[in-house]
């Protein structure tokens, strides 16, 4: 695993969502078109069903991945996070659903950006192992 650049409150200086919401613990790399994310699941995590990270908590996590990422612009410009949407997901591919204790490596790639919308490749695996858990392209919207 990468070094780690922000994690615990220092999460929110790069994302809107705070508790119970928040579904990025760590951010490793940051670049202007790549970052890396890491959330480790926890029991009482609300997308935790039946001691696994359901779907819906997977596409958070990679959304608050991107969050970040678009977070990190406004941060070094001394700005507060922005608030964004998911306009889209497709090509979404779930592998494997992790467990409470598992930690999450999430990496996104910008593929595009126009009108103020971005569109992302995510890549998702368990830390430690080469288990992809998911895979996506999603379109970001950023409120202005």
């Amino acid at each position: 695993m990468e070094k780690t650049i922000f994690e615990g409150e220092g999460i929110f200086k790069l994302i809107p969502q705070r508790p119970p919401m928040v579904m990025i613990d760590k951010v490793l790399t940051q670049f202007e078109i790549v970052v890396s994310t890491c959330l480790t699941i926890e029991k009482d995590n609300i997308f935790v069903d039946n001691g696994e990270l359901r779907e819906n908590g997977i596409v958070e996590h990679i959304a608050q991945s991107a969050a970040a990422m678009t977070g990190y612009s406004t941060f070094l410009h001394g700005k507060e996070p922005v608030l964004g949407f998911i306009g889209e997901v497709k090509k979404c591919c779930f592998f494997k659903l992790p467990e409470v204790g598992d930690t999450l490596e999430t990496k996104l790639e910008v593929i595009g950006e126009a009108a103020g919308v971005t569109l992302l490749n995510a890549n998702t695996q368990i830390v430690g192992t080469e288990q992809k858990v998911a895979e996506c392209q999603m379109k970001i919207f950023l409120k202005q």
